[in-house]
């Protein structure tokens, strides 16, 4: 290992950067570069063995290394996709985790990390980001701490102190720190979520400068075009970068999905479809990943909304989300997984789904989403199936009260979005006629917040023929004949 990847850090190289790992083996201390280095980055790099093959290789190298089952668990945590709760392999490699941190003298560092995941791992996301953060204060240059805290305020909506988390530390990352162009990427993403678009916009593009394959620094700048409906910018730009970031297999699939919303946003389905058939889908269904899931879930219910045949697309994809229908890690995968199998009509998967979470909220205890499900996870389940079922007005009964709780569901603004697309659309088709009112107040709010929309424009010419009709009906039959 040493001698085919120099540029990994041996013990003393982690002791001279003030983060000492508690471990004799430089094998198992590069190795924990290896995988924290194509977390930042989202990749699996083949020379290093892919993420995997880097944990595989670190526990061989060292079982007893303590950080090396922090980001192993770690990691398989922030993926949202496996739970101790449903995962007896996880909740078995956890229970090691805290184990052995209490067999050996760690450092106060490394303590406050195994006390984060294992804080994660019951639920209790803020109080982990908490745990993250409080790392940062005395180590601001530990990129693991900065990573997961970013991840873990991005499953909990609160963009804020996504921004913040990052802005504190990013005095100490000087230019010859691994991965500070990174660091800069992730403080662009926190800026253009609480819509800082113009200064996010710059940070990313001299992040990309540094290394134009910073995934998420693209993934920024999509954003700030989707915000912004600069369609025909969009396009572009992800057209003349794809080459650098469609090898990021972990964000790739997130990155096509923000090509796709272009050709929504345009009304081009077919490009849409075209994008879902040739990317989302092969790798939703390669990874298995719940960032692949749910981006594969949103993007066919829009076009669904949009009144596009999607085909079989649904029954394919249910294949591969009910394995998450019993999860309840995030209510956001919930109500994804939830799409699927409505789309699907897998009736066994939906049935399955509601109600293992309403035994969830039964019981909550200390877990953060299972809490909130009662307030916010459950009414919006409900509401997509009473969409499925055609009662759209009893589904803007139970969205428009949540409107400004949906932010806690997690997610970029982006990919919440489909569910103010989803309010529009129920007030729409609704028959009741303050329901029809309140979609075109909905759609000038949203036209003001976000001018030259097309979509919002198609939205907007829907909404007038609704009116129309609508009025058209209550007239004497002889003069709507005369119209």
């Amino acid at each position: 290992m040493s001698s085919l990847y120099p540029g990994l850090r041996d013990c003393k190289a982690w002791q001279d950067a003030g983060l000492s790992l508690s471990t004799p083996s430089n094998e198992a201390c590069k190795l924990f570069d290896a995988a924290l280095s194509q977390y930042v980055t989202w990749t699996n790099d083949k020379t290093l063995g892919g993420i995997e093959g880097c944990l595989s290789k670190m526990q061989e190298a060292d079982p007893t290394f303590v950080m090396g089952h922090v980001i192993a668990n770690g990691l398989e945590l922030i993926g949202t996709g496996r739970s101790v709760h449903c995962d007896v392999e996880l909740d078995t490699a956890v229970k090691r985790m805290v184990e052995l941190s209490k067999a050996q003298p760690l450092s106060n560092r490394e303590q406050l990390h195994v006390a984060a995941v294992e804080t994660f791992a019951k639920g209790c996301l803020p109080r982990a980001a908490v745990l993250w953060d409080k790392i940062l204060q005395e180590h601001p240059t530990d990129l693991l701490a900065l990573k997961f805290a970013h991840d873990t305020y991005f499953y909990l909506g609160t963009s804020i102190q996504m921004r913040d988390s990052v802005a504190r530390v990013l005095p100490y990352w000087s230019l010859n720190i691994p991965f500070s162009s990174y660091v800069r990427g992730m403080y662009s993403f926190g800026l253009m979520e609480t819509n800082f678009y113009d200064q996010a916009y710059r940070i990313a593009t001299e992040s990309l400068a540094v290394d134009q394959r910073d995934a998420w620094s693209v993934h920024t700048i999509a954003h700030v075009y989707e915000m912004t409906a600069e369609v025909k910018s969009g396009l572009r730009f992800m057209e003349a970068t794809e080459k650098n970031w469609k090898e990021c297999d972990m964000l790739a699939c997130h990155n096509y999905w923000h090509y796709a919303l272009y050709f929504i946003e345009k009304g081009e389905y077919e490009s849409a479809l075209t994008v879902y058939d040739k990317h989302l889908a092969p790798h939703c269904f390669s990874s298995g990943a719940m960032l692949d899931v749910v981006d594969t879930c949103s993007l066919l219910y829009r076009l669904q909304m949009e009144g596009v045949n999607v085909g079989d697309r649904w029954k394919k994809l249910v294949q591969v989300t009910k394995k998450h229908a019993k999860d309840h890690i995030l209510i956001f995968n919930d109500l994804h997984v939830l799409m699927s199998s409505l789309g699907a009509s897998d009736h066994d998967t939906t049935s399955q789904l509601l109600s293992t979470l309403q035994q969830a909220i039964k019981t909550p205890g200390d877990n953060y989403e299972h809490a909130l499900a009662k307030t916010l996870g459950s009414p919006l389940c409900q509401a997509l199936v009473e969409v499925e079922n055609k009662n759209y007005s009893k589904a803007v009964e139970l969205i428009y009260p949540l409107r400004y709780q949906i932010c806690q569901i997690g997610g970029s603004n982006a990919q919440r979005d489909v569910f103010n697309q989803l309010l529009i659309y129920c007030a729409m088709n609704s028959k009741l006629s303050s329901h029809q009112k309140l979609a075109s107040s909905l759609l000038i709010e949203r036209d003001a917040l976000k001018p030259n929309s097309p979509l919002t424009e198609r939205l907007m010419r829907k909404a007038s023929a609704v009116h129309a009709l609508a009025h058209l009906g209550s007239l004497p039959d002889k003069i709507v004949d005369s119209i």
